[in-house]
């Protein structure tokens, strides 16, 4: 009993941190109505910034916090408020990618500013105090003062919130924003506060939690899995009840710790328990309306059968260039672009055209990628399908909980999903189901073998890629022909209205396991073809955190597009590899690039998407019978001048991107009617025609006298 008391203690200590940042969470949601996927990064930033302060710098702790908690949480705040304002009124994919873009790149950004190779710490509150006890309970004064801020915070909470005017504007602007401004309050500062105050409960979090784990960007934000919890017990809107499910979650943690039995399988449960609470919190507790489901939807494009055909062909044309002109060392890194646009083009159906948001095709791929390692050893060719096959069950499985979610409930849901294979199902020893051994990773790595297609081998590493790119170009062609068919139209008609759907006689939970099984299916052809490229996998390889930047260069590409695979694997495999080995000091800025372009996309300055402004500048190239020729020309001349040697790879490649640059305009310029001369008023009907508008111009000089 004196254990299960010791143990409810770290509990309720935990459990205190995770009430404080979560009341944040839930306080910027029920605002904004902008679930905040960074609330745990803000933290974490707070947390290296108190480092700084007191153990790098040796400020006095009392200065720290000060400097932390009324200088830098209050600006970073209001950074928030700015970034997070031009996403009101955007669709839920949009709305999410900027607070991912957040979260990816001020993890990156932390990891940038303080090395992750190098050891931190941060020493508990009062640690050189004695701890007191409470019957036969010992308590550390770090814990008790956890809870007392907790209390603190929830007392100070509740004050603001009934007892002030900022408050009454904050819960009024929860009801009806228009209604609050026509009383003479104003919403847009009843969000920044909101803001301020999100963020500094993260950062007193933060702090907090700190010094109980290591001090590690990842790890910190991530521990914003656990507040997820909290805050779904309270629906997003109740306090009361986030404490409530802040309590349930440190306690589950904690008694997990304490009494888990000893066992090869269990300990990732452990650390996979908050994110399968979530899941649980999920599913069990019924969810209001979603704020913002008024949003702007972005049109879809339909492709036709023809530029379908040849957006495929020349997926195919680009990977045979990069197979003959790339070196073996330099094909195993950028021939993965083709395995990353097919993982990427699983979320076109899944996001683009149904509407359902998922973080965890990269896990799936994962999935796909074990399955054909085992049931490929020796490349047999059906193991391709059977991998499909299997990541479409379990995308199907994902389905059936989905249908009790939408919108960012089923982005945490998924990312819950993709939570739990990260740390605990991919980190499995062996095991039996049926009598037949599934070892997943093996506590390592996979290896996977080129498959063996009308009696070939494809085992060099320069035939899987020209391979990947083959299927790439299927599976575009697939997708966008489903977008032309009645299912697409469905699915279409699913993302924009579900009542509206369900109403006309769809039926909703066979149109999502009909889209999740294809979307997963097609994560897993992308994950196999992943491993094929690198001929071994790890499970660190398909983690959620290692998903994030794919998300976000889908969405800037266009979420909707088909063309979106391919544009995803070129941008995420060709340029941020391709900048650190140029310039190996802009290596931290490549890794960002994915984050400040999802902050960019969602700020407004990509408009629907790259390929939308694209699409539009090479329409003009692909309709020019010189233009184009010219350019099939240009790049057939370069090729064969690199295989001759004539000319490296540096070479073609700055040759394609000037080609890249001029091309369209100079299409542009030819597609424009020319201009007409000057002609004077009195030769007006003898030089050129006379127009019934030059009897009105005369008429109006005349009258006017000029």
């Amino acid at each position: 009993m004196e254990q299960f008391f010791a143990f409810g203690i770290v509990g309720l200590s935990t459990a205190a941190i995770y009430a404080i940042i979560g009341s944040g969470l839930v306080l910027t949601y029920t605002t904004t109505g902008v679930f905040n996927f960074a609330h745990g990064a803000a933290g974490m930033m707070s947390a290296f910034v108190y480092w700084q302060l007191t153990v790098d710098w040796d400020l006095p702790v009392p200065v720290a916090i000060a400097l932390v908690l009324l200088v830098f949480a209050p600006l970073f705040g209001l950074a928030f408020a700015w970034a997070l304002a031009p996403t009101q009124g955007l669709g839920d994919a949009e709305k999410l990618v900027m607070t991912v873009a957040l979260l990816s790149g001020l993890m990156l950004t932390a990891q940038w500013i303080w090395n992750p190779d190098i050891s931190r710490s941060l020493p508990r509150f009062f640690a050189e105090q004695r701890p007191f006890h409470v019957g036969a309970v010992t308590i550390t004064w770090h814990q008790a003062l956890t809870m007392i801020v907790a209390i603190v915070v929830a007392v100070v909470l509740r004050i603001l919130l009934y007892r002030t005017r900022t408050g009454a504007e904050m819960r009024a602007t929860v009801d009806d924003r228009a209604l609050v401004g026509l009383t003479g309050a104003d919403p847009q500062r009843a969000n920044r506060v909101a803001w301020i105050l999100g963020i500094e409960l993260a950062a007193i979090g933060g702090i907090l939690i700190a010094p109980t784990v290591a001090l590690d960007a990842a790890q910190l934000s991530l521990l914003i899995v656990s507040a997820y919890s909290a805050a779904i017990f309270g629906r997003l809107r109740n306090l009361p009840m986030t404490f409530l499910g802040a309590v349930v979650v440190g306690c589950l943690e904690s008694y997990l710790t304490g009494y888990l039995p000893q066992n090869d399988y269990l300990p990732g449960l452990r650390l996979a328990a908050p994110a399968l609470l979530l899941f649980v919190a999920l599913l069990v507790f019924p969810h209001g309306r979603l704020r913002g489901r008024d949003r702007r939807l972005s049109p879809v494009h339909l492709p036709t059968v023809r530029g379908s055909a040849v957006f495929a062909v020349v997926v195919v044309v680009v990977g045979i260039m990069l197979a003959t002109m790339l070196s073996e060392a330099d094909l195993i890194t950028y021939g993965q672009i083709f395995a990353f646009g097919v993982i990427a083009l699983s979320f076109v159906p899944l996001a683009g055209f149904a509407g359902q948001i998922s973080l965890c095709q990269l896990s799936i791929a994962g999935i796909g990628a074990v399955a054909y390692a085992y049931l490929g050893v020796n490349g047999q060719w059906w193991a391709l399908l059977a991998a499909m096959a299997v990541a479409a069950v379990v995308g199907a499985l994902i389905a059936l909980p989905a249908l009790r979610l939408s919108g960012v409930y089923l982005a945490l849901g998924t990312a819950a999903f993709a939570v739990v294979m990260d740390r605990w199902i991919f980190t499995l020893p062996s095991f039996h189901v049926f009598g037949v051994e599934i070892a997943l990773f093996e506590q390592g790595s996979v290896n996977l073998v080129g498959p063996r297609l009308f009696g070939v081998n494809l085992d060099s590493t320069a035939q899987i890629t020209v391979f990947a790119a083959v299927l790439l170009g299927l599976a575009s062609f697939a997708v966008a022909m489903l977008r032309r068919s009645r299912m697409g139209r469905r699915l279409i008609a699913l993302r924009d209205s579900e009542a509206a759907y369900a109403t006309l006689g769809g039926n909703l939970l066979l149109a999502r396991m009909l889209v999740f099984a294809l979307s997963a299916s097609i994560a897993g052809l992308g994950g196999a073809l992943y491993g094929m490229q690198l001929r071994s996998v790890t499970a660190e390889q398909f983690g959620f955190v290692a998903g994030l930047p794919i998300f976000l260069v889908v969405v800037i590409a266009g979420l909707g597009a088909v063309g979106s695979g391919l544009f995803t694997g070129v941008a995420y495999q060709g340029p941020l590899h391709a900048i650190p080995v140029l310039w190996p000091s802009l290596q931290n800025l490549a890794t960002v690039l994915p984050a400040v372009g999802g902050i960019a996309f969602a700020g407004g300055f990509l408009g629907q998407g790259a390929l939308g402004q694209m699409r539009g500048e090479w329409i003009p190239v692909l309709r020019d019978r010189v233009v184009l020729p010219t350019l099939l020309a240009g790049l057939a001349l370069l090729w064969v001048l690199n295989l001759r040697g004539v000319i490296n790879g540096y070479v073609f490649t700055i040759a394609v991107l000037i080609a890249a640059v001029l091309v369209p305009r100079w299409a542009g310029a030819r597609a424009r009617p020319p201009a007409e001369p000057e002609v004077p008023v009195e030769w007006w009907g003898i030089r050129r025609p006379w127009t019934a508008a030059d009897k009105e111009v005369l008429d109006r000089a005349v009258a006017l006298g000029s």
